[in-house]
């Protein structure tokens, strides 16, 4: 199953490369698209650090680098689940931003737009069930359950050595005492 976890990974990261770097390369042809976006969420991003640039055209860039460096994890298989949970939050705004097609009039950009926002609904699928995908590994939960199972059985098979421990300290003290000398 290895191939094909690695195959997808490649296939799903490919657009986020790409669409990334061409972001960065040429982020200006995208301000008046995402302008209503950044300025909805800039006052949240100055609340988190005031010193976090909050100009369109910087946090353009940052979602087209973003996309880039998560695309290449992803693709690549390092940190591939915090990769592809970085690209879910980076195609998020993209969607809003770029395919509002509830704004639109003209029936054939509002379909077009339409298709678009479906596709990148489905794309937000794949990395999410990227995110999830252990890669036939254990995941944290079971882990953590199954340590504290094993603890759990820990614990009792002591409690039950330190009680047959005890009783036999009991009979061996007992018969002591009955010995004569």
């Amino acid at each position: 199953m290895k191939p094909v976890r690695t195959l997808a990974r490649v296939m799903l990261s490919g657009i986020f490369v790409v669409s990334g770097a061409r972001t960065l390369k040429n982020p200006g042809r995208l301000v008046p698209t995402a302008k209503p976006v950044t300025d909805w969420a800039a006052p949240m991003i100055q609340n988190l650090h005031p010193r976090i640039p909050t100009d369109t055209e910087a946090l353009i860039r940052a979602n087209g680098a973003t996309q880039v460096v998560a695309g290449l994890l992803l693709a690549t298989g390092r940190f591939a689940r915090p990769a592809a949970l970085a690209l879910a939050g980076t195609l998020v705004p993209t969607t809003i931003a770029g395919h509002a097609f509830w704004n639109m009039d003209e029936p054939a950009a509002r379909g077009n737009n339409q298709i678009h926002f479906m596709k990148n609904l489905g794309l937000l699928g794949g990395l999410l069930l990227a995110a999830a995908d252990t890669g036939g590994k254990p995941g944290l939960r079971w882990r953590a359950g199954h340590r504290i199972n094993h603890s759990r059985r820990s614990v009792q098979r002591a409690v039950r050595t330190a009680r047959r421990e005890a009783k036999i300290a009991v009979r061996s003290a007992a018969t002591g005492r009955r010995v004569p000398g």
